[in-house]
């Protein structure tokens, strides 16, 4: 029972890794530096359903993107507020070192 209880906590964990490495590669692709990245990808994770991160992943114009504005008009244009208000609040968090 107890080696359940651990596997299933694995699991788990595991689940909230996949996404936030993928979407620390998506936005590394997008332009943004690498510890911005991994800043916005923790928060981020942490937010948004898998859906809304499906969504996102999903955008092509984001791996275009050479700014963060340019970035931030892309997500926009998914038209779903909590992305764009997570992913901005994320940008300048992350950006300015209020966040880690």
């Amino acid at each position: 029972m107890r080696r359940l209880a651990i596997l299933a906590a694995l699991l788990a964990l595991t689940a909230c890794a996949v996404p936030e490495a993928r979407l620390r590669t998506g936005l590394r692709s997008a332009g943004l530096s690498k510890p911005l990245s991994a800043c916005m990808a923790g928060r981020m994770v942490d937010r948004l359903s898998l859906l809304q991160l499906r969504r996102l992943a999903d955008l092509p114009d984001v791996r275009g993107a050479t700014t963060r504005e340019a970035f931030l008009r892309s997500v926009r244009s998914l038209g779903d507020p909590e992305i764009l208000a997570v992913t901005t609040s994320s940008a300048a968090l992350c950006a300015t070192g209020i966040a880690r």
